[in-house]
């Protein structure tokens, strides 16, 4: 594996979330195939469990972790082609990557949607002139469309929770106060539907994600109807994405916030969210802090799908 960007650079999910479950049991079973390997995370935007979980899965694999954070310490980058640097962007990113490859074997990079241009938060512009320039493995801590590491770990937790072959999971828009990017509900939606399992999403009119990303999702605008017979619900808002409203925020209807009068129409479902959380916006205090709450064991699983990522980019260095 050369990168790690969306779901289908992991290859097999069922072998995927085994190979997990086998480094959760052991998480230091292979500390060998680090030493003496760097990785390098290179931080966009702000971070906590991404930071954290993959710091601690890169010193399980017995690695040394470098963190630059471009916001603090470092030169302002210039991400842009053909630009006159006369303001306040000291360096070109096009000589930073090959300079920060040359002190690391393993790239991962955190840099979200702007949400200004659609074209260019699609294009990927970022991370993918660190897959093309760096000559490293690359893989994203969250990207301007997908968020890779924490759908596998999403995948790990509803797996290791089931209680039946084929769940029916259900990805559902709730308010927000601010616009927020589409990658973590792009990318959840998109393991889904690599799964068997039924996979329903609920949003209000004008929510709509990306064709790409929808798949073969059965998409209900009826946030209760939804909810009828779910295993899992999965809470996560995000801005519009089709045009002319791209970026925008067209409603903070209190209605859609996940309560426990919408959680009884469920099959007694496991609540997840990535985290954090707007408490009282997304989901009331009664629902995240009931039994049926699993979002502590899902951010442990992060740590689990970075390690999974890294292990399996460390042996093909070998």
């Amino acid at each position: 594996m050369k990168k790690f960007t969306c779901v289908g650079d992991i290859g097999d999910l069922r072998a995927a979330v085994a190979e997990a479950l086998e480094v959760k049991r052991d998480r230091f079973a292979f500390t060998e195939l680090g030493k003496n390997r760097t990785l390098l995370m290179i931080f966009f935007n702000s971070s906590l469990r991404t930071r954290l979980s993959t710091q601690k899965a890169a010193m399980n694999l017995g690695m040394n972790v470098m963190v630059l954070d471009v916001n603090q310490g470092a030169w302002k980058l210039e991400t842009e082609r053909g630009v006159v640097m006369d303001g306040d962007k000291a360096e070109h990113l096009l000589e930073a990557i090959p300079v920060m490859a040359s002190y690391c074997d393993v790239i991962g990079v955190r840099a979200f949607a702007q949400l200004s241009n659609k074209a260019e938060d699609y294009e990927e512009r970022i991370i993918e002139q660190f897959i093309r320039y760096s000559g490293r493995p690359v893989f994203s801590m969250e990207a301007a469309t997908r968020h890779p590491l924490q759908s596998f770990a999403d995948l790990i937790t509803i797996e290791e929770h089931k209680t039946k072959e084929r769940p029916k999971v259900v990805l559902t828009w709730a308010p927000h106060p601010k616009a927020l990017p589409q990658a973590v509900p792009n990318s959840f939606a998109e393991w889904m539907n690599a799964t068997d399992y039924e996979f329903v999403i609920t949003h209000p009119e004008g929510y709509e994600l990306a064709p790409e990303f929808v798949g073969n999702a059965r998409v209900e605008y009826d946030q209760r109807k939804a909810f009828e017979g779910a295993d899992f619900i999965y809470a996560k808002n995000w801005s519009a994405y089709a045009d002319p409203n791209y970026g925008k925020v067209l409603s903070t209807d209190r209605d859609w916030t996940v309560d426990a009068e919408k959680m009884a129409l469920t099959n007694n479902a496991f609540f997840m969210h990535c985290l954090p959380v707007r408490r009282n916006m997304i989901v009331t205090d009664d629902v995240i802090e009931s039994p049926q709450s699993i979002v502590i064991p899902e951010a442990q699983n992060r740590e689990i799908s970075a390690q999974v990522v890294l292990k399996r980019f460390l042996e093909g260095l070998e």
